[in-house]
């Protein structure tokens, strides 16, 4: 096969004329950017602001194809968003401190903690998210997920002062509502308990009420599922069902150990 004919061949594949990977390099870049601009003390709020809404301009020629460009109006109305998106975090950051014996200040929360870092992208790209901005939510939270393994969908509802500890490994889905006070450790999943496409616009992931611990590995599926204000649910717990509020659930193994006889 001659090298014009499997060019030609490629060409005729690809078939994805909105496929453009710069979209994906672009949309880090603002995401880094508007992390700095929210939260580092030396990054000029008044000037990023300006570099913001220009990389925005380039993200909605990239990832709004209607002809009229409607998502060029989202941005006026996002960042009149932005204060309040850090008045969250900055409660988050807080939660953080307050409940992990680990953390030696509230800057080491805000530089170390891929938790907080996660839900920082989260709660950015899910201003966007609800303004219906196609693709670059996702893209933003994907970001996240490959840096801290934490795979929060945009469309996630999750209230005030929410802390991940340690992170690596939680999955929170798309209709997933996670009340304030939450605190979750790694390998946690708020899932799905059916995967079907004609599912695509019901709630398929739980309910977190006020005040619960999830910990580690629990996995928690159905959007009927609800877990009951101040519960803890122990780790490696599978539940598919209700939990009523004051209640602890906890999965009990069968450990033995067996010892070699003294020789």
């Amino acid at each position: 096969m001659d090298h014009r004919s499997i060019i030609d061949k490629i060409n005729a594949h690809k078939k994805q004329p909105n496929l453009r990977f710069r979209l994906k390099r672009n949309v880090e870049k603002f995401t880094d950017l508007l992390f700095y601009t929210l939260f580092d003390i030396e990054t000029p709020v008044a000037d990023n602001l300006g570099k913001l809404q220009a990389q925005f301009d380039e993200l909605v020629d990239l990832a709004c194809w209607q002809s009229e460009k409607p998502c060029k109006k989202v941005w006026e109305n996002y960042v009149e968003k932005l204060p309040q998106v850090l008045e969250s975090l900055n409660l988050d950051a807080e939660a953080t401190v307050n409940c992990d014996p680990a953390s030696l200040s509230i800057e080491e929360v805000y530089m170390a903690y891929p938790g907080f870092y996660a839900i920082s992208v989260y709660r950015l790209a899910h201003e966007l998210y609800k303004f219906g901005f196609p693709l670059v939510p996702r893209l933003m939270t994907e970001y996240a997920h490959r840096q801290t393994g934490v795979d929060i969908n945009p469309g996630a509802k999750i209230g005030n002062s929410f802390h991940i500890d340690h992170g690596t490994g939680v999955v929170i889905g798309e209709t997933a509502v996670i009340k304030n006070d939450v605190k979750i450790y790694q390998g946690v999943t708020l899932g799905g308990l059916f995967v079907a496409k004609n599912l695509q616009k019901t709630k398929r992931h739980p309910t977190i009420e006020n005040n619960v611990t999830i910990y580690a590995n629990a996995t928690i599926l159905g959007g009927n599922t609800i877990i009951g204000a101040n519960s803890v649910i122990g780790g490696n717990a599978w539940i598919t069902a209700s939990v009523p509020p004051n209640s602890t659930v906890f999965h009990t193994p069968e450990i033995k150990i067996k010892t070699l006889p003294n020789v």
